[in-house]
């Protein structure tokens, strides 16, 4: 019978749009309250509690073979549907436990394959990989940069709302400079080919399009690193030029790996952790490499001592001595 509230989706991804989470993650929790119904045939979620989610997480766990991140994801997306959506506030909530995720160590390149990686890259993902490993950006936050954050003056690159919704601010590497301004000459021809074409607005994060209606066409909002073709917002605002997909990037730095012959298993977020690395190694303080990666906790940075293999001092082996 319809009461004539919205549907139990669409007040989830409500929700999700009020907090200004991200498209990604609006279809990720939509994906897991999908399942976690489906999985209970179609029981409604505030019929069920604690033992219903803790099923769910144990058939995904042992009949899926899911990883403890995976689970983890999926117990976030129910618990964000009882607490914010259906507003359950049910002692059981705090009470579900999270599987452990297993501690890896990152994958590191030497200077040497780094110079390897990068050389068998051009174009758009060399500059991206460079950005990568010359800022310690994370992949999304490099191509979600807008024109407006690139600093050439002060060399320094505005990173918008990054992990955990936080600005930080980071180098612009002196390599990368040159080469990033011809790729903005030819990013804004492209965005004057659009404006004539009667397209050109950059999808605007959060509420600005409303606040400020000229901005979507304004140069400085264009995204530093578009793609090829305009779409349709995954929302239904409108049509844009987005960003460059990250898939673009990861499959163009593991063919540069193979090229180069490297062993190791290295992705765009292996050039982020080698950043991390060679700056400790360089003796710069972990307090100044936490700021520069965005991490809030620095127990999140002293992984990095661990590659290193030297925790707060250098330790030598006594074979070696």
């Amino acid at each position: 019978m319809d009461d004539g509230k919205p549907k139990l989706l669409d007040q989830l991804r409500q929700q999700i749009r009020v907090r200004n989470y991200s498209i990604r993650t609006e279809a990720v929790y939509a994906e897991w309250v999908k399942r976690y119904i489906r999985f209970h045939h179609y029981r409604h979620p505030a019929e069920m509690g604690a033992a219903e989610i803790e099923a769910f997480l144990t058939h995904l766990a042992v009949k899926r073979d899911v990883s403890a991140s995976t689970q983890n994801q999926a117990l976030a997306a129910l618990l964000f549907l009882y607490k914010e959506v259906l507003k359950l506030d049910l002692p059981w909530l705090q009470g579900v436990v999270r599987a452990k995720k297993p501690k890896h160590l990152p994958v590191v390149l030497t200077r040497s394959e780094v110079d390897a990686l990068l050389a068998q890259l051009q174009g758009d993902s060399w500059i991206v990989a460079n950005l990568l490993y010359g800022a310690g950006l994370r992949l999304l936050e490099a191509l979600r940069l807008r024109v407006k954050d690139v600093d050439f003056t002060r060399r320094e690159i505005i990173v918008r709302d990054g992990k955990g919704q936080k600005d930080r601010v980071t180098m612009l590497p002196m390599r990368v400079v040159e080469p990033l301004r011809q790729h903005l000459n030819k990013v804004q021809r492209l965005h004057q080919g659009d404006l004539a074409e009667g397209f050109g607005e950059a999808n605007l994060p959060f509420a600005l399009a409303r606040k400020y209606p000229n901005a979507a066409k304004e140069w400085g909002w264009q995204f530093v690193f578009p793609s090829g073709n305009r779409s349709q917002d995954p929302r239904g605002y409108g049509i844009y030029r987005h960003h460059l997909h990250e898939k673009t990037i990861q499959r163009a730095v593991r063919e540069a790996a193979r090229r180069a012959g490297l062993i190791k298993h290295a992705t765009p977020h292996s050039l982020r952790h080698s950043f991390a690395t060679h700056l400790l190694e360089a003796g710069q303080d972990i307090r100044t490499v936490q700021e520069l990666l965005g991490h809030a906790d620095i127990r999140t940075t002293q992984i990095y001592t661990h590659v290193l293999n030297r925790g707060g001092l250098a330790v030598l082996s006594p074979l070696d001595r």
